[in-house]
């Protein structure tokens, strides 16, 4: 009896040591293999979300105010993100700036943050494609198709991949409009412009563009040209005809010129780190969504600056078409400026001429 029992109490310990060290090192119970493939599984799917087709909310913030047409546009290109991804892809839609500055955007898209937004050429030269900005210099396309060539060319992919090394990825480019200039003196030709104080944004380009053909050029806020023009502190003003229009500066500047001088064009973009989070399919309709939104955006564009056009016949404007061959003889000096030459790559201007002559 005794040797049945010692038997027993020795049994019983050797089952109370297993239980003890089920979890140390060569004692692994089915439970924690269990454990470790649950772990490890949830590691591999928080490190690819975009492989498993992962819900996605995006933010799109843009200058442009209700009712406009990259607006309208916008609304549609909301409309069939999420119409093609059967709703796994959302869109919030902000305009007239309301989700930020331009800056800022651009901060949280390189942090990759899920937001897009847009931005010109020149403004894309200073993040990290400096050569993108000779498609705004001055006269340099004498129509929307020489534009959309360059656009479709390997040399533009090239900038955008350097953008794209930059933490920002390039998806499509919309026309935004012809930008023609207003003045409260009338201009029939390059030599008029000539000591003529003109409003442009504050970019280089813009800057250099009309001090060339012998203008002073003055940047300003947008909100200050009108008065400034009633004041007489500024001659002019130069931007789409739209936006011309609903700015009211026909009241106070009754003379335009139709000088065309930058076929104006606005490029959208989402930082890289998101996009390459997202799958392909989610990828592929992002950009085909943006391009079909951009051909309404065209349109619609188009469209604005005919109606503008119109309106300002009927208010007492009086429009001047120029020489379009003279004005950009005239400006040809601009493309070699020390400036330009310091931060383009030799030779670009004749590249773009080779792009556009293909």
């Amino acid at each position: 009896m005794k040797k049945m029992l010692s038997v027993l109490l020795a049994a019983g310990m050797m089952v109370s040591l297993a239980a003890c060290g089920g979890n140390s090192a060569g004692n692994t119970t089915a439970a924690d293999t269990t454990a470790a493939a649950g772990t490890e599984q949830k590691q591999e799917t928080d490190a690819k979300p975009a492989e498993e087709g992962k819900a996605v909310k995006i933010q799109i913030g843009y200058e442009m105010n209700p009712g406009e047409p990259m607006d309208i546009a916008c609304q549609k290109w909301k409309e069939l993100i999420e119409e093609k991804s059967g709703g796994n892809m959302t869109v919030e839609l902000f305009p007239s700036s309301q989700l930020g500055n331009k800056d800022d955007l651009m901060d949280q898209m390189i942090a990759g943050e899920a937001v897009i937004t847009t931005g010109s050429a020149g403004y894309f030269a200073d993040r990290g494609a400096p050569d993108m900005g000779i498609t705004f210099g001055p006269y340099m396309f004498e129509n929307w198709d020489q534009l959309d060539k360059v656009l479709a060319s390997d040399w533009w992919k090239e900038q955008c991949g350097l953008l794209e090394d930059n933490g920002l990825k390039v998806l499509t480019s919309w026309h935004f409009g012809e930008r023609h200039t207003m003045t409260t003196k009338p201009v029939k030709s390059a030599a008029d412009f000539k000591g003529m104080k003109i409003r442009v944004p504050g970019n280089e380009i813009q800057v250099k563009g009309f001090e060339i053909l012998g203008a002073a050029p003055i940047p300003m806020a947008l909100g200050e040209v009108y008065t400034s023009l009633q004041q007489g502190t500024i001659d002019g003003l130069e931007n789409p005809l739209a936006t011309l229009y609903a700015g009211k500066y026909q009241e106070v500047a009754k003379y335009l010129i139709l000088d065309g001088h930058i076929k104006d064009f606005t490029s959208w973009a989402c930082g890289s780190t998101f996009f390459n989070s997202l799958t392909a399919e989610q990828q592929e309709i992002l950009i085909s969504s943006a391009e079909e939104a951009g051909v309404l955006n065209n349109e619609l564009a188009e469209k604005a600056h005919a109606e503008a056009l119109e309106n300002m016949k009927k208010e007492g404007v009086t429009i001047t078409e120029p020489d379009f061959d003279e004005l950009r003889e005239a400006t040809k000096g601009f493309y070699e400026l020390d400036y330009f030459k310091s931060i383009w790559s030799d030779g670009l201007y004749d590249k773009i001429q080779e792009i556009i002559n293909e």
